[in-house]
């Protein structure tokens, strides 16, 4: 059986399963007759152009595990930010681990996205927010609304100014042959409130996994949210990341990408505008060789006047990696005063390495400051005679250059500690030490 066809069947037993109210309910059932419609994306589609997913869907995933999986700390502590202290949220092949989570309710809520989907005290909430900026016509997104039921559900009041980082991370045991697994998070972001996010998929051995990820950021008046995607899986890993931010007026929301490693990697970034003042920031560094594919597809929607947004993505292919940037700004006719930047630049190493890059503006208002710009080339040669006419051996001036491609990148990480493993895992990448203190 087609995984299209595996999923429609399982969703009447998915739904008997779970707890579900009757709104509910209608969202669900709307949301898999449209993925029934559609079905998974093709390269006929204009936004998955460069990005196949007939390889993966080759694989008989397993639509739920078939039992609980748990792991030992030991075994997955190199993955956690464990210098400093964080709350955190932890999911084992989908389900959610007690024993290695940090969760709180102690003046914030940091918990569970089946708890707020089944609990009456959360009603009121998730009428107001779930699913309310997610695609209704993307269909990778609405099949993951059809399913969705656990993730991260993380809720910020008024003026609180978050003291610790939130981890979430996504683990698969690979103790099933093929497994979809479907997180759905929801992040709300008060009023003057402050939060740093990182999130995280990790597959700890060689079967496939496919991550169908959906979240929802809502960011309210002069409300504060940096939020950080490390992607750096196993070859046999596959990750579609639909990320949906809306944003008040004077809030700040930022989304910085870092993507490393796994075989398909698809990033989908939207950002919409709903007050004035709004600053949002997105940017990302991929470093990737062998057969590895990268495709980051963003939006930032300029809704109302005076905002900005601020892009910049850098990329390294090596080998037949393919990276592919297919970055869109919109221009409301009401957004005026709009300061809306965009810049990609990629390296390739290698004459078999493949960039698709694809900058757009999309402008209806007439008083506006919007830039974009692309540039694809190779290390600078004589950057590289210089350094080693001054005594660096060749892999470290090439390593050096390529890392002060990155840094700009880099230097807008806000959690010192996520610097310096964003910094070892780019030296590993690289294979050198860079021997950087920060």
């Amino acid at each position: 059986m087609e995984l299209k066809e595996k999923l429609i069947s399982s969703f009447m037993a998915f739904e008997e399963k779970i707890d579900v109210n009757s709104d509910l309910h209608d969202i669900r059932t709307s949301a898999i007759k449209n993925f029934e419609n559609k079905g998974f994306p093709t390269k006929k589609e204009e936004a998955w152009k460069y990005t196949s997913l007939n390889s993966i869907l080759k694989n008989d995933f397993s639509v739920f595990p078939k039992h609980e999986n748990s792991i030992e700390f030991s075994e997955v502590k190199k993955y956690f930010i464990h210098e400093i202290d964080t709350y955190k949220v932890i999911f084992v092949d989908g389900i959610f681990s007690s024993f290695l989570s940090s969760t709180t309710h102690d003046g914030l809520d940091v918990c569970l996205m089946s708890s707020a989907l089944t609990k009456p005290k959360y009603k009121m909430v998730i009428d107001e927010y779930f699913n309310k900026i997610a695609s209704k016509d993307e269909s990778l997104t609405t099949l993951n609304t059809a399913f969705a039921n656990e993730g991260a559900y993380i809720n910020i009041p008024k003026s609180k100014v978050v003291e610790k980082p939130i981890e979430i991370i996504y683990f698969s045991t690979g103790k099933e042959n093929a497994l979809l697994v479907q997180p759905r998070n929801l992040v709300i972001v008060g009023e003057n409130a402050h939060v740093q996010i990182i999130e995280r998929h990790q597959s700890l051995n060689e079967n496939p996994v496919l991550t169908n990820s959906v979240t929802e950021i809502f960011a309210k008046k002069r409300a504060i949210v940096d939020y950080y995607k490390i992607q750096n899986d196993l070859q046999s890993a596959n990750l579609i990341d639909n990320t949906y931010i809306a944003q008040k007026e004077q809030s700040h929301a930022s989304v910085h990408t870092f993507t490393f490693g796994g075989n398909i990697t698809r990033n989908n970034l939207n950002f919409y505008h709903q007050g004035e003042h709004i600053d949002s920031t997105l940017k990302g560094i991929t470093i990737i060789g062998d057969k590895q594919h990268v495709d980051h597809y963003t939006l930032v929607q300029h809704a109302t006047p005076n905002c900005e947004s601020h892009q910049n993505y850098k990329t390294i292919l090596n080998d037949s990696a393919t990276g592919v940037f297919n970055g869109k700004i919109f221009v409301e006719k009401e957004a005026q005063k709009t300061d809306a930047f965009q810049q990609n630049n990629n390296i390739l190493l290698s004459d078999k390495a493949t960039i698709n890059a694809k900058p757009q503006l999309e402008i209806f208002a007439d008083d506006v400051k919007c830039s974009h710009g692309c540039t694809i080339g190779q290390l600078d040669e004589s950057a590289m005679f210089y350094m080693q006419q001054r005594g660096i051996p060749k892999k470290e001036a090439k390593a050096l250059l390529m890392y002060a491609f990155s840094n700009e990148v880099i230097e807008s990480i806000k959690i010192p500690e996520l610097k310096q493993r964003i910094t070892k895992i780019i030296a590993t990448k690289l294979g050198v030490n860079l021997g950087f203190d920060l």
